[in-house]
């Protein structure tokens, strides 16, 4: 005589249907507390980011705020747990001017640094920046001009805590390659994209100026996908041509 057992075995749909709901689950706890996907709309920040880049930004770095919690109550000011950002991290944050729009810049004042632009050479606190000419950038435009592929001046930047990372020079003696003496507030942060001639920053205090902390988003980590400029991600039969196969997992810094 054999035994049976007294329970029934679920079905395959209502073990898919749990399955997809803990899978979302499990997504929305990874986006909001964890990682955010972003992707690169403009070259503000080429060549370390590319128009087309698909990156992993970490929530947690510098902790939570009203800007960085979906949903979260509006009277909920500050940053909570997190560290504070070093100079040169490359960090998504809330447009103080504008609620609604992130910018990704790299951080280059701290708050009560002295930041100047002198003939296109950075100072801060009236130190000049080390800095040192590379090979020409050549590849998609940074500068607007239109050109399918461009040759662009470029340079390495060291800055005081050792952070090494390259700028673009499109134009001497550009807009904002001098300029007044920025002295940053407390709790706020300088940022500047690294296509110096092309990036609307914290240089511009009637469009950007310096960003509240609790404006910070995350800590730009990781590309997870790249394809090149003028490209649609959904053309994924485009992809064995269209993707930069070389950029995929890369970290940014």
């Amino acid at each position: 005589m054999s035994a049976t057992s007294g329970t029934k075995p679920e079905g395959g749909v209502g073990e898919t249907i749990r399955v997809v709901i803990h899978a979302i689950l499990i997504a929305l706890v990874i986006r909001t507390f964890l990682f955010q996907p972003f992707n690169i709309p403009s070259g503000s920040m080429k060549s370390t980011l590319l128009v087309g880049d698909y990156l992993f930004v970490s929530k947690y770095s510098y902790g939570y705020s009203h800007y960085s919690l979906p949903l979260s109550p509006p009277l909920f000011s500050g940053r909570i747990f997190g560290s504070e950002p070093k100079r040169g991290d490359v960090v998504v944050f809330r447009l103080p001017k504008d609620d609604t729009t992130d910018y990704i810049k790299r951080v280059i004042g701290l708050p009560g640094d002295h930041i100047q632009v002198k003939e296109g050479l950075l100072y801060i606190n009236d130190v000049p920046v080390e800095r040192k000419r590379l090979e020409d950038f050549v590849g998609e435009d940074p500068c607007g001009s239109g050109d399918a592929i461009a040759r662009v001046k470029q340079w390495q930047e060291t800055l005081p805590n050792g952070v090494v990372y390259k700028t673009l020079d499109c134009v001497d003696n550009g807009f904002y390659d001098n300029t007044m003496v920025y002295v940053v507030p407390p709790n706020h942060f300088f940022m500047m994209g690294d296509n110096r001639d092309n990036s609307t920053d914290s240089r511009v205090l009637s469009a950007v100026g310096y960003v509240p902390e609790e404006n910070l988003i995350g800590h730009a980590q990781m590309i997870f996908f790249s394809i090149k400029e003028g490209e649609q991600p959904w053309q994924f039969w485009r992809w064995p041509v269209a993707i930069r196969w070389n950029r995929i997992f890369t970290f940014v810094r």
